[in-house]
């Protein structure tokens, strides 16, 4: 076994040349841009909720994702907890979610009130299976005047939400006929996929709504922030009224007409957008180099993969995923344990959310897939800068 980790290790190492330096997961890249439009706009004095740059980041997000709106806020969670929201997600809804999922997925729907309802994904994009998708909805679901019901909870199921596990689109081609079929708003998590694409069409633009995360650890950062992504105007709006405390326009008065969230993405962090915006296609290509390195590294190894993107999908390879074989999956552990020792960080994917204590009785389908990969997974340094820095 001690073979097998020293492989692993040498061939990390190899891909990287690190040096001897230490090399993080992922870490955040400024140009110097950044800190010219941050200076500006510390000097215009509109560093809070009102300024230029949130308007800029917004029309020029919205650009770069192919929708017609962009409505910026504090982070990723916010974004899809008021998307959720918008597409009728209640107090007693449930929301069809992946399980192998950062924890801000079911968070979402928590906060409306909403529980997770899971179910498995596919090996070959580590997003939600479509096929085990429909054929879980036709096992447990009743259609009652114009809504679909668990009939084991008695509950409405009220959205489905994708999440695009690191980078990889999930096959929305398969989960767009589902919603359709079963009528159900589908809100792509698409907060670790700016950038990435299914049959040339962006990442967050598929459904009713997509929401985005800019935290210090993506592809660009705006330090905290998020956005929601929709090509309806009215959504655009409601969302823009939901995340600005849902005050009335006035040129004086403070007036609210429904409870809204004080969600409103500052004007400093949406200049630190800005200047990070005009460096998307470049770290795109550099991420998918590294990628392309660590394949090919890999491609002779014995006891796993690195993962790679479907013939549809193009993905902006957030995070690199070595894929170890079943045999070797009680080894991931001294895995991550010898990269660590050699100063190459590394981590396991998420626990999937239905083994945590607070999500373990929601509802779910039998997730072997979810259980499988997620003791498998290793996740290697893919800051972009990497794909230059050592595979230029």
């Amino acid at each position: 076994m001690m073979k097998f980790r020293q492989e692993i290790v040498e061939i990390v190492e190899g891909v990287l040349r690190p040096g001897g330096e230490p090399i993080a997961l992922h870490e955040p890249e400024f140009s110097g841009v950044e800190e010219e439009l941050v200076l500006d706009c510390i000097r215009s004095s509109f560093v809070s909720s009102v300024g230029k740059y949130v308007d800029q980041f917004e029309h020029e997000l919205a650009s770069i994702c192919g929708v017609d709106h962009a409505v910026a806020v504090v982070n990723g969670t916010a974004a899809l907890q008021v998307a959720l929201r918008l597409s009728g997600v209640r107090p007693g809804s449930e929301v069809i979610m992946p399980s192998l999922t950062f924890v801000a997925t079911a968070n979402a729907a928590h906060y409306l009130g909403g529980l997770p309802h899971f179910v498995d994904i596919s090996e070959d994009t580590l997003g939600v299976n479509p096929i085990a998708l429909r054929n879980h909805l036709n096992r447990v679901t009743d259609k009652r005047t114009g809504r679909l019901i668990n009939r084991d909870t008695g509950r409405p199921i009220d959205a489905i939400v994708p999440m695009h596990a690191f980078g990889h689109p999930s096959d929305l081609d398969g989960l767009l006929e589902v919603a359709d079929e079963f009528n159900l708003p589908l809100i792509e998590d698409a907060a670790e996929a700016l950038g990435s694409r299914w049959r040339g069409k962006s990442c967050g633009s598929f459904g009713s709504m997509g929401a985005l995360s800019f935290n210090g650890n993506k592809i660009i950062t705006t330090g905290g922030g998020g956005a929601i992504l929709t090509d309806d105007a009215e959504l655009a709006h409601q969302a823009k009224h939901l995340t600005t405390t849902a005050k009335v326009l006035h040129r004086w008065a403070f007036s609210h007409d429904e409870i809204g969230y004080n969600f409103r993405m500052p004007n400093l962090n949406a200049a630190l957008g800005v200047a990070q915006l005009r460096q998307i296609e470049s770290r795109i290509r550099s991420k998918r180099n590294l990628a392309k390195r660590y394949q090919n590294a890999f491609s002779d190894f014995g006891h796993g993969y690195c993962f790679e993107e479907r013939p549809e999908a193009q993905s902006n390879y957030w995070l690199n995923a070595l894929v170890l074989n079943p045999e070797v999956a009680d080894a991931r552990d001294e895995v991550l344990e010898s990269l660590h020792e050699v100063g190459v960080m590394a981590r396991p994917a998420w626990e999937p959310l239905h083994q945590l204590s607070i999500y373990r009785d929601c509802p779910r389908d039998d997730l072997p897939v979810t259980e499988g990969l997620a003791r498998r997974i290793v996740n290697l340094p893919s800051s972009s800068f990497l794909g230059e820095l050592y595979c230029g």
